[in-house]
C-alpha cells in the first residue's frame, strides 16, 4: 500500500480536514501533527510499562550484542542498571545466546542455547532484572523462554511464520524487529501471526532500512505507523550499521547514534534499544556500531530532557 493510502486509512480523525481558513484549525493541524499516532495496546514486563501513549517512562533495551562470558554480561548489566536507576528509567537487559546470523563463518556466535540461556536465567535471578534474548528457530523458544522476559525476533527473520507464532504461543513479550527490507505498514502481518496465538505482549522496533549497498537509512515517518499497529522501540546502533561492509563483519557510525536517538524520542517512541559495551574496538560482536558504555549515561540524561519538552 503507497503510504499515502496507509495515512488515509490509519491515520485516524487527524487527517480529516476541515474547511480552510481559520486560526483554529491550523493550530490543531500543527499540534495533532507534531504527535506520534495513538498505539493499540500496552501490557507490563516486570516493572516496564510498554506503550502508554505517550504518557509513559522511556524505557531501554540495552546490552552486548552477544554474550561473551557470564562475567562480562553481569558486569555490563550491572553497570547500565545502575546508571538507569539513577535516571530512574526503565531497564532491560539483552544479550544473545547465539548470532546465527553473522557475516562470516568464522565470526564468534556466542555459547549457544543451553549455556546462554543458563547465564541469562541466572543474571534474571540474581539482579531482578527483565532479559530479552534472540530467538532464530521455533525450536529454541520454549528453551528460551524458560529463562528470559521477552523473545527478540531478529530483523532478516521477521516474516517467518513458525518462529512468530511458537515464539508468540510461550506466552512471553515478544519484539520484532523490522526487517530491513520490509515496508513499515507490512509489519501489520507479523504482528498479527503473534496475535493469532492468543498473546497480545507484542512490540515492533525500528532498526533501518536497506539504501543500495552495505548501508541504511531512518524513515522517521516508519516510527508513527508502526506505532499504530503496537508499541515501537527505536534501535539507535543497529540503525547506524553498515551490513557486511568490513571485509566479513559489518562496520557502522557510531556517532551518529545520538543523533537518531534524539530525533527518535522527540518523535515519541516507547522505547528505547542500544546495543552497549564496555570495550566497543574488542567487542565479539557488533562493536561497530556500539555505544560505549562511557557515553550511556550522557545521552540517557539528553534524551529525558527531550522526552520531557516533547511530552509537555
Amino acid at each position: 500500500m503507497p503510504y499515502s493510502n496507509w495515512k488515509t486509512a490509519v491515520g485516524g480523525s487527524f487527517l480529516k480536514k476541515e474547511p480552510p481558513g481559520t486560526s483554529d484549525q491550523t493550530a490543531r493541524e500543527l499540534e495533532n501533527c507534531s504527535k506520534i499516532s495513538g498505539v493499540s495496546n500496552t501490557f507490563e514486563i516486570g516493572p516496564v510499562q510498554v506503550g502508554a501513549d505517550g504518557a509513559g517512562r522511556l524505557f531501554l533495551i540495552a546490552g552486548p550484542c552477544v554474550i561473551e562470558s557470564e562475567r562480562h554480561t553481569r558486569t555490563m548489566a550491572d553497570a547500565i542498571q545502575h546508571i538507569t536507576a539513577d535516571l530512574g528509567i526503565p531497564y532491560i537487559f539483552k544479550a544473545s545466546y547465539d548470532k546465527a546470523n553473522r557475516t562470516s563463518v568464522r565470526s564468534f556466535r556466542g555459547p549457544g542455547l543451553l549455556e546462554g540461556t543458563r547465564i541469562l536465567g541466572k543474571l534474571a535471578r540474581e539482579t531482578g532484572l527483565p532479559v530479552l534474548t534472540d530467538v532464530h528457530e521455533p525450536s529454541h523458544c520454549e528453551v528460551a523462554a524458560e529463562a528470559v522476559d521477552v523473545l527478540q525476533i531478529p530483523a532478516f527473520l521477521c516474516r517467518q511464520t513458525d518462529l512468530l507464532v511458537a515464539a508468540g504461543k510461550t506466552g512471553r513479550a515478544v519484539n520484532i524487529k523490522k526487517g530491513q527490507f520490509v515496508a513499515p505498514w507490512d509489519m501489520t502481518h507479523g504482528v498479527e501471526k503473534v496475535r493469532s496465538t492468543g498473546n497480545e505482549r507484542v512490540f515492533l522496533t525500528e532498526r533501518g532500512s536497506s539504501f543500495g549497498y552495505n548501508n541504511l537509512v531512518v524513515d522517521f515517518r516508519s516510527l508513527a505507523i508502526l506505532r499504530n499497529l503496537a508499541p515501537v522501540v527505536f534501535d539507535g546502533t543497529h540503525s547506524v550499521q553498515q551490513p557486511s561492509a568490513a571485509n566479513g563483519v559489518s562496520g557502522g557510525q557510531p556517532e551518529f547514534i545520538p543523533l537518531l536517538a534524539r530525533a527518535a524520542v522527540a518523535a515519541g517512541v516507547d522505547g528505547l534499544f542500544l546495543e552497549v559495551h564496555d570495550d566497543p574496538a574488542n567487542a565479539k560482536s557488533d562493536g561497530a556500531n556500539a555505544l560505549d558504555l562511557k557515553l550511556l549515561k550522557p545521552l540517557l540524561e539528553t534524551l529525558l530532557t527531550i522526552r520531557a519538552a516533547a511530552q509537555g
